[in-house]
């Protein structure tokens, strides 16, 4: 088996190492811990919910065509 060597163009970049992608599926042990809460709880009769995370607030309401839409 021989090797060639090809030049590489102007601002090619080479990797170092090669890489590998990872899934980015949940393992099966790990999706099992995934809680499921329904909007009818969240909500409780309310048309919008008032999210508080990392300092910003969320709201999530509950649109005429019964949608949710969670905007900052």
């Amino acid at each position: 088996m021989t090797t060639t060597a090809m030049p590489l163009h102007p601002g090619t970049e080479v990797l170092a190492r090669p890489f590998r992608l990872l899934s980015l599926k949940k393992l099966p042990e790990l999706a099992s811990e995934t809680r499921r809460v329904s909007s009818e709880l969240l909500l409780k009769g309310a048309r919008e919910l008032v999210i508080q995370h990392q300092g910003n607030e969320y709201h999530l309401r509950l649109t005429r065509n019964d949608k949710l839409i969670l905007t900052k």
